[in-house]
């Protein structure tokens, strides 16, 4: 398996996503500004998220919430749980 771009995510939280890859969880966007994300989880939870990510809505996305990243296409980003 090729290693996905990253963006400002610690090598810590590399090696939690790789050690448990069945954390990882599929949803869709369903807001982007503002380095905030709206991610809308398959089994219906929905995670705001401050990430340097910038989805589009309706683009397809996985959220690993163990290591704090946010999948998008071929690259993993930093994320965390928007506060307020």
């Amino acid at each position: 398996m090729p290693y996905p771009t990253r963006s400002d995510v610690l090598p810590i939280q590399a090696v939690v996503a790789t050690a448990s890859p069945s954390a990882w969880r599929d949803g869709l966007v369903l807001a982007q500004a503002d380095a905030q994300v709206t991610v809308a989880l398959l089994d219906g939870e929905v995670h705001d998220l401050v990430t340097g990510a910038t989805p589009q809505p309706g683009e397809p996305v996985a959220l690993h919430p163990v290591a704090g990243l946010l999948a998008v296409g071929g690259a993993w980003f930093a994320a965390r749980p928007a506060v307020g």
